[in-house]
């Protein structure tokens, strides 16, 4: 046994799972009530799986989001599947858990972030402009119908 106890991976794990339970319960009764989710992944991640057109868009990060059109919502030990419409066009995605950053539900006002090393070092440097700002102008115009939207998560920190 080793001379300490890895309480940050254990919460990690912990997490990780709580947002998998979370799905699968969406993946097999839907969304019940006002919940939805906000789900931002590191796209650079190589287990993500999803159309190149999106990868260009989104070279290194994006948000998307659980609420109304989803379809094939698949809960496995290391990721989740899942069918969005992005300008009435079905685009199938595969996110590991490992390349979630954030999992916000706003009607109950819930949050999870994932820090990684890379960004902790990022801090060292000092600060640099905000990645999402592309995402936070998007966001400003309506989604096409029945689309997906990305959205900047600041309009919900307080």
């Amino acid at each position: 046994m080793s001379g300490e106890i890895d309480f940050g991976g254990m919460m990690h794990r912990a997490m990780l799972g709580l947002i998998a339970d979370v799905l699968q319960g969406v993946a097999e009764n839907g969304l019940p009530g006002e919940h939805h989710f906000f789900i931002t992944f590191d796209t650079r991640d190589e287990g993500v799986q999803m159309a190149d057109w999106l990868r260009e868009r989104y070279p290194e990060e994006m948000t998307i989001v659980i609420q109304h059109w989803f379809e094939n919502l698949e809960v496995r030990d290391d990721a989740f599947t899942i069918t969005l419409n992005f300008g009435n066009t079905p685009e199938p995605m595969v996110i590991p858990f490992d390349a979630i950053r954030t999992f916000v539900d706003p009607s109950v006002e819930f949050g999870l972030r994932f820090e990684t090393q890379e960004s902790d070092d990022d801090d060292e440097d000092g600060p640099e402009e905000a990645p999402e700002a592309a995402a936070a102008a998007e966001a400003e115009s309506p989604p096409p119908e029945g689309g997906a939207e990305v959205v900047s998560l600041d309009k919900w920190r307080k």
